[in-house]
């Protein structure tokens, strides 16, 4: 079986395209639409039922232009919606995000692992669950960087750079913290943030592991199509 229709994805903004790039490396016959829904962005500092209605909004637009999955790439949007997505639309696959606090927790070796993300992720059902898993015997810190998400859709519009003293200083605010509390993996648990990740890591430095989900989200997604028969042709 194959399937041909593409494959839907969508974030409050540029985020989410470190999601759609990771993807299309390891799935290069499919199709994809982006959507980023930047009237409002950001969603982190947004109430859970607000998120929930724009997140169905974007399934629907997606839908209208016959996605056959959707990727919910916004680790908050995933926090809030996705439980409900996948209950009202049961014939449509969606892929979502949590923070990587797993591979953290079990690979720290200093006890301490911080996870960068904004709050509506750190309410949600999916972190804590994890959490509550996997890092019983780890201090997690839970970093809000909403400034983070500022930041990278400022980037996008060509009005700053990572190399802008600006830049660093916001970052090294949020880092510096948490490198000093012995953290060893900084897990980012919002898309924006690897696109920040070049200059996180010079910040945080070689002994410090920094943790981007678009590798496994993306290998998910193609596991998830191929379960299902959905591949696309080969070209």
């Amino acid at each position: 079986m194959s399937d041909n229709r593409p494959v839907g994805f969508f974030d409050s903004g540029i985020g989410g395209t470190c999601i759609l790039k990771a993807f299309q490396a390891l799935c290069p016959n499919e199709r994809t639409i982006y959507l980023a829904d930047t009237e409002h962005c950001p969603y982190g500092n947004r109430p859970a039922d607000e998120i929930v209605r724009l997140s169905e909004a974007n399934v629907k637009k997606l839908l209208a232009q016959d996605c056959k999955m959707i990727v919910v790439a916004c680790n908050t949007a995933t926090a809030a919606a996705i439980d409900y997505l996948r209950a009202s639309y049961p014939r449509i696959p969606f892929i979502g995000l949590e923070p990587a606090v797993k591979p953290a927790a079990l690979q720290s070796k200093t006890g301490v692992v911080a996870v960068l993300a904004t709050a509506g992720t750190f309410n949600g059902r999916l972190y804590n669950e994890t959490k509550a898993r996997f890092a019983k015997d780890v201090t997690v810190i839970a970093a809000v960087a909403d400034e983070f998400v500022t930041l990278v859709e400022s980037l996008g519009r060509g009005e700053v750079s990572l190399t802008d003293d600006s830049a660093r200083r916001i970052v090294e605010e949020k880092i510096r913290p948490l490198v000093a509390s012995g953290a060893d993996h900084l897990v980012l648990g919002c898309t924006h943030f690897p696109h920040l990740k070049p200059l996180i890591e010079e910040i945080a430095g070689p002994a410090v592991t920094v943790l981007d989900p678009s590798p496994a989200v993306a290998a998910q997604a193609r596991r998830v199509l191929e379960a299902r028969g959905l591949l696309a042709d080969v070209v």
